[in-house]
């Protein structure tokens, strides 16, 4: 948590203009307000390089998933309770709650620079794939969170991923992957759920057991908590990503069950 006591420190020479700047600025503004001393904002570097863009991934996810959820114009109470499981599972004290909760809201606001925000997100997150990958999930899983994915929500999500340079072979296999993971998840028949760990793994159910290993160890290694905190994600992340490594496994292994 070395990038939360430098930010609620004062090292603001992370904020180098731009809408993320505007971001952070408005809420730790709010923030500061409320008692701690006030940021100063320079143009050094204040943070670390790592560090530097694990604050970001922390603004940019909170606010993309305050976006997603206003896709259907309304934000649901599933979203809501979607949004409280992130920040559950990220273990975050009251005051990062509070700052979550702000850029919640400030995504889910009319106006929200949402391409220039995911531009920016993009810049700061250079060549880390498995970064950006870690992110789309997660704001994906605020779409799925009422266990269906609407046009509108789809439409959303597509122009989000087409901000941060996927194409739309590559959206289309991450959707098909992480509606297999909901679906893995879910009280369905066997059947529908090894249906869904096939999908999970992004691989068909005709696929080798040779092949299937390679998919296997390629979306374990995607997703290893410990490589994802290195290119930047927050540690309060770290649970998420575990939680996926396991469903990763429990997909595998189910399908080797399955198999003899």
């Amino acid at each position: 948590m070395s990038w939360w006591g430098k930010v609620i420190g004062g090292t603001f020479g992370f904020m180098m203009g731009g809408p993320l700047g505007a971001l952070m600025g408005a809420t730790m503004g709010n923030y500061f307000d409320s008692g701690l001393q006030n940021p100063r904002v320079n143009n050094t570097l204040g943070l670390g390089a790592t560090e530097r863009v694990q604050s970001v991934f922390f603004a940019t996810t909170f606010a993309i998933m305050g976006y997603v959820s206003k896709a259907d114009g309304k934000v649901t109470s599933d979203e809501i309770s979607m949004a409280e499981h992130v920040m559950s599972q990220m273990r975050l004290n009251a005051q990062q709650r509070e700052v979550a909760k702000s850029l919640f809201s400030q995504g889910k606001a009319d106006g929200f620079p949402v391409h220039e925000v995911l531009h920016q997100f993009k810049k700061e997150c250079f060549r880390r794939r498995n970064l950006i990958q870690m992110f789309m999930e997660i704001v994906t899983s605020m779409a799925f969170a009422d266990g269906s994915l609407s046009p509108n929500e789809q439409r959303v999500l597509s122009s989000i991923a087409k901000d941060l340079g996927y194409s739309e072979q590559n959206f289309s296999q991450l959707m098909s992957r992480l509606s297999g993971q909901v679906n893995f998840t879910s009280k369905e028949s066997r059947q529908q759920i090894l249906r869904a760990a096939y999908d999970l793994l992004a691989v068909t159910p005709n696929v080798s057991n040779q092949d299937l290993k390679k998919a296997y160890r390629r979306q374990m290694n995607q997703h290893h908590p410990d490589k994802l905190v290195s290119k930047g994600m927050p540690e309060e992340m770290i649970d998420i990503a575990t939680e996926k490594t396991q469903e990763i496994k429990a997909a595998y292994e189910l399908i080797k069950e399955e198999r003899g």
